[in-house]
């Protein structure tokens, strides 16, 4: 799964659906596109909707599986225990041969160095990576061939990723896990004694010995600290459930391969519940399994909605700037109406407007139809005109329809403004 996540991560911008990337956030042009979907700054809801989706997602993993996120998916765990740590073995000579190292003082033993250089290495292409998914891969492709000082922003973004990305994996490790990520801090509240944990077996394994042969009195655990020695974050999984821990099971593997040595049966540190360590049967139905389900339920089936119901086209209606309403020489009331039109879809469209239900009214508007570009806004100005006497008590309400002749078509409300009659007037002054 890991080595799957690693493929994915690499080769998603680069993966096109229906011509577009697969994931492309492109924010000066403020765009994201997912799955050949472009979405834009006026898709808040969705993206939104999107977010705690994904969050309640989490959260009801964590409820039956517990942090299965942090030891499975969690870019930090794949990238370090499934990339950066493999090159560390594979150059230094492992675990012993790296503290051979560090006693010795050579910081600048030629596997270390060697080691720096591919770390900087895949850094490097993490950091292209992770600015291709937001500049896409040709602007990335092109950038490459020429001059940082042609593209100074997008590669002092790319720099600075690069140097986090290094320093995170080289230094700082597994401390992002312990001290900057709030995940641990959540499982207090996320897990509770039923949810799936990596924990020992008190039970089969205590008390605790050394030694062979018959080794009666004591359990089956013989103080190898073979679990504690593999632990990316350095906690003992037998002093019980940790902030630390993030469920990695590489303990688990650890204490698996010594069991069998010793031929005795796996899994004296393995999945299980606080519930069923202590003999009680495991209850899947409970509380949170329920209520977060079906909060996920319900934010998930209003981001379909939202998805389904997404029109093609964003307008918006603006008064006029300065007075709200003229009059011509004629005695007509004119009134300016700007009208802002965002086109969603993925091919030029023609935007007529009209006026509906004022067989009284002239329309006056320059600029119509209204051509408007994939993914572009352009605003207009329409000029109703209108008899005085059309205006009751200083406003008409009107409505407008617009459409592309296609995909689109939508009415929109709106009030105009005029003079205030006399007999309104009078009228108004009347009323208590």
């Amino acid at each position: 799964m890991a080595y799957g996540l690693i493929v994915l991560f690499l080769a998603l911008p680069f993966v096109r659906v229906g011509g577009k990337p697969t994931l492309l956030l492109d924010v000066p042009r403020r765009e994201f596109t997912v799955l050949g979907t472009t979405f834009l700054p006026t898709d808040t809801v969705i993206l939104m909707l999107f977010g705690i989706s994904a969050l309640i997602g989490i959260f009801v993993l964590t409820a039956l599986f517990g942090r299965v996120w942090c030891g499975w998916a969690c870019p930090q765990t794949v990238w370090m225990e499934f990339l950066f740590r493999p090159v560390e073995r594979a150059i230094e000579g492992g675990w012993a041969r790296s503290l051979a190292l560090d006693r010795e003082r050579r910081r600048f033993a030629p596997r270390r160095l060697a080691k720096v250089v591919v770390y900087a290495v895949l850094a490097a292409v993490l950091g292209n990576t992770f600015l291709a998914y937001f500049v896409g891969t040709d602007a990335l492709a092109r950038w490459m061939l020429q001059s940082p000082l042609q593209h100074p922003t997008p590669f002092l973004v790319m720099a600075v990723t690069t140097g986090l990305v290094f320093l995170d994996f080289a230094w700082f490790r597994e401390q992002t896990c312990v001290v900057a990520c709030p995940y641990g801090r959540w499982q207090s509240v996320l897990l509770d004694r039923e949810s799936l944990i990596v924990a020992y077996d008190r039970a089969r394994g205590e008390p605790r010995g050394k030694g062979a042969g018959e080794r009666q009195g004591l359990g089956d655990c013989v103080e190898c600290s073979a679990c504690v020695l593999t632990c990316p974050t350095g906690i003992d999984i037998r002093d019980g459930l940790q902030m630390e821990c993030v469920h990695c099971t590489q303990c688990a593997d650890a204490c698996d391969a010594v069991m069998q040595k010793l031929e005795k049966p796996p899994g004296l540190v393995r999945y299980a519940s606080q519930e069923s360590l202590e003999g009680r049967p495991r209850q899947i139905l409970r509380p949170r399994t329920v209520l977060y389900p079906a909060a996920f339920a319900l934010f998930l089936g209003a981001l379909v909605f939202a998805l389904g119901t997404r029109s093609a086209a964003d307008v918006t209606l603006l008064g006029g700037i300065g007075e709200p309403f003229t009059r011509e020489t004629d005695g007509q009331i004119a009134n300016q109406v700007r009208f802002r039109i965002t086109n969603r879809s993925d091919a030029d469209a023609r935007y007529a407007v009209e006026l509906l239900g004022e067989p009284e009214a002239r329309v006056v508007a320059p600029q119509l139809p209204l051509t408007v570009g994939p993914g572009k806004s352009v605003s207009t100005s329409v000029f109703v005109l209108l008899p005085a006497t059309a205006f009751e008590e200083g406003e008409r309400r009107v409505r407008f329809r617009v459409s592309d002749g296609r995909s689109f078509a939508g009415e929109f409300p709106w009030r105009l403004r005029g003079p205030e009659r006399e007999a309104d007037r009078d009228e108004r002054e009347r009323r208590p």
